[in-house]
């Protein structure tokens, strides 16, 4: 099977492609075949991406594979910079305009479903981070961070996901500048449908739990063997640990506690697998929660050139998108 085309098949086909799944589900291999099927390119979503030096630790695409298909949204902005979903939203709409005007196909591929609904729904009027309350809630301990939220946001407490201090930081700095229940907020701001002029179809990649975690399994000991502590070593002396978002990357916070001697290295290894598996796990739920995917389930002999047909052959079935 061949994926040598170079511009945009002609008919009923979807203006805006995106494929969303958990980590090592096998996007971005088959985002890739996708995109030279088609003539397209690919727009990154992918929250630890965007960082300049996180490669080996964010399975950031090769050099070559960038050379085979454009990618966007890589490589924007240094580890020591801030980034948010604006930003994502800001960017990823210009990228988009521009591949369209090539007469290309965009692709948005990624495991970042917040990063997926703002561009879609959009963001609303949700308050700009405020820098000397931001810095004053990253010095609060977690744990008094929740009994806040406990207090002044009960439903949102009851889910939040307890091992992300940034989203936590996030939500009690929301409450603070507006008085208000962050979750009533969440439901107002993304209420706005945003890029009506689109046809979009949005496949979701999954894997039975098993097949999953193997990939996982391989995949983090393929960083490690690929020098994912010398770069973690490098970007200490970069400034990674002034990022809080960047310092909150799997596989990097756990090689930097490593280095401060906090556990050894195959403990360290083993960590890191499971703070992916439950990654993974959490990217699944939101995506089934929060946005309207059209799941594809893949067994661990499709290789990524049957995924690639199976999203092609979707694609072109009967239906040519919906209009968002």
């Amino acid at each position: 099977m061949t994926y040598n085309k170079t511009k945009a098949d002609p008919g009923n086909e979807p203006e805006l492609i995106l494929i969303g799944g958990p980590t090592a589900v096998g996007k971005t291999d088959a985002a890739l075949l996708l995109a030279e099927r088609l003539g397209g390119e690919i727009v990154v979503v992918d929250s630890m991406q965007v960082y300049r030096g996180l490669d080996i630790g964010t399975a950031k695409p090769s050099t070559a594979d960038r050379a085979r298909v454009p990618h966007h949204l890589i490589d924007v902005v240094e580890v020591t910079d801030p980034f948010d979903a604006a930003k994502f939203v800001q960017l990823a709409r210009e990228a988009v305009a521009e591949i369209q005007a090539r007469g290309r196909v965009p692709i948005l591929c990624g495991g970042t479903g917040l990063y997926f609904k703002a561009f879609l729904a959009g963001l609303g009027q949700a308050p700009a981070p405020d820098p000397k309350l931001r810095a004053e809630l990253e010095a609060t301990p977690v744990a008094e961070l929740l009994r806040e939220l406990a207090e002044r946001d009960p439903a949102l407490y009851a889910k939040i996901d307890r091992n992300n201090p940034r989203r936590i930081i996030r939500a009690v700095e929301v409450i603070r500048l507006t008085g208000k229940p962050f979750s009533a907020q969440r439901a107002d701001w993304q209420t706005e449908i945003s890029n009506p002029q689109f046809k979009v179809r949005f496949f979701g990649l999954s894997r039975a739990p098993g097949d999953l975690h193997a990939r996982i399994d391989a995949r983090v000991d393929a960083m490690f063997r690929a020098g994912l502590v010398e770069e973690t070593r490098q970007l200490l002396q970069r400034g990674l640990e002034q990022n809080k978002t960047a310092m909150q990357a799997i596989g990097y916070r756990q090689v930097v506690e490593y280095l401060r001697g906090q556990r050894s290295l195959p403990d360290t290894i083993q960590l890191v697998k499971i703070r992916t598996r439950q990654f993974a796990k959490r990217q699944m739920t939101w995506f089934r929660r929060q946005l309207n995917l059209e799941w594809i389930n893949l067994t661990p002999s499709d290789h990524p050139n049957v995924i690639a047909h199976r999203l092609l052959a979707a694609i072109r079935k009967n239906a040519p998108g919906v209009r968002v």
